[in-house]
């Protein structure tokens, strides 16, 4: 039995599928901060990697062995123990570099196809058992070249939807195809938790890192509905929220490039959120101090009721659905000269169609 995301053709019109990392605002603390900047402008693809005879011979660490009996269960090659604490190796020395000091880096030359294959695992684990990830219609996006990946958006800063994508993008793919996802800069000021999105290709969202990422042929995920979005009612999950922000539109203009809408259900199930708190975060200021304009309170555990996630919220394991939905190429179906309010109205009409359409399947909270 191999353990990952489903990855499948995409759904027929029966399951709501239509053709088709923010502002692009995204100011909530690991919110890809898009809008604004746009504004202004595992080896294995199917993680059944065949053991060596080196992952085969014993290996002494207690731990070890019972990462390789859960992999045994679970079908998952290499260890996603081992993943895991690869990961927490990766943070801790990013902590120890931080202390030390170090001179300016460039947040593209970050990302580590080789790091991403040996952590790949843990990601599965997560998003196969933990979230049940169903992710379809992987298919829809060039295998080579660049494209903008434009997405709702969920869960507050655990961004649950989005390490899913990440997983099945990289399991499809390989972690050799260049992807990128923007974010908040303040999740680069936070030694640990940077080091386990950057190399996996998440970058602080601005005009000229959005330039480069596409100049060298990436894949571009961004969240135009950024906080505005992530924080929004549970009850409200269904519905595509981008706040009429149109700077992706004019940033896939100006490039040139497609448009692949990719819609996701189920990640503000994973807490009771119960809305955004623009007036307390207005009254704070925290757009001026913060370049965060909400103040959500969402309730999950371990804490019960946390103010924009802090101190801490484990996600519940809600489902997560995925659909990646057929590119768009704004100039053949709009003409040479497209306006871009045109072009945010076909993109998010296609969206919330196919949104409605798994939500309207979607049978209980949480347990999908």
């Amino acid at each position: 039995m191999v353990v990952t995301a489903r990855v499948e053709p995409p759904a027929s019109a029966a399951d709501g599928v239509v053709p088709v990392a923010a502002d692009v605002n995204g100011d909530a603390l690991a919110e890809p901060d898009v809008g604004r900047a746009l504004d202004d402008v595992t080896g294995d693809p199917r993680g059944t990697v065949a053991p060596s005879a080196e992952d085969s011979r014993p290996r002494g660490s207690l731990l070890s062995a019972g990462g390789r009996v859960v992999s045994s269960l679970l079908g998952a090659a290499p260890d996603p123990l081992e993943a895991a604490l690869r990961m927490l190796a990766a943070a801790a020395a990013d902590v120890v570099g931080a202390v030390d000091g170090g001179g300016p880096v460039d947040p593209l030359d970050e990302r580590d196809p080789e790091y991403i294959r040996e952590t790949l695992p843990a990601l599965r684990l997560l998003s196969s058992v933990y979230f049940r990830a169903d992710v379809r219609g992987l298919e829809n996006i060039p295998v080579a070249g660049p494209v903008l990946l434009v997405g709702n958006h969920s869960d507050g800063t655990m961004i649950a939807d989005t390490f899913v994508f990440a997983q099945a993008f990289y399991d499809h793919f390989g972690p050799d195809r260049r992807f990128h996802q923007l974010a908040h800069d303040l999740v680069f000021k936070a030694p640990g938790a940077r080091a386990l999105v950057q190399q996996y290709g998440t970058i602080p969202a601005s005009p000229e890192n959005m330039k480069r990422a596409l100049l060298r042929d990436a894949a571009l995920l961004v969240y135009p509905g950024g906080d505005h979005e992530t924080y929004r009612p549970s009850w409200e999950s269904g519905e595509v929220g981008f706040g009429g922000r149109t700077g992706f539109i004019e940033l896939a203009l100006e490039h040139n490039v497609p448009i692949v809408p990719i819609v996701a259900i189920g990640g503000q199930e994973t807490g009771l959120f119960l809305g955004r708190g623009r007036r307390l975060a207005s009254a704070l200021q925290l757009n001026r101090l913060l370049r965060l304009k909400v103040l959500p309170l969402v309730i999950g555990p371990p804490f019960g009721i946390t103010v924009l996630d802090l101190p801490g919220r484990i996600p519940l394991p809600s489902k997560i659905t995925i659909r990646v939905l057929p590119r768009l190429d704004l100039r053949d179906s709009l003409g040479p000269n497209p306006d871009p309010e045109e072009g945010y109205r076909l993109v998010t009409s296609t969206m919330q169609r196919t949104l409605t359409g798994l939500g309207n399947k979607r049978r209980f909270p949480v347990i999908g």
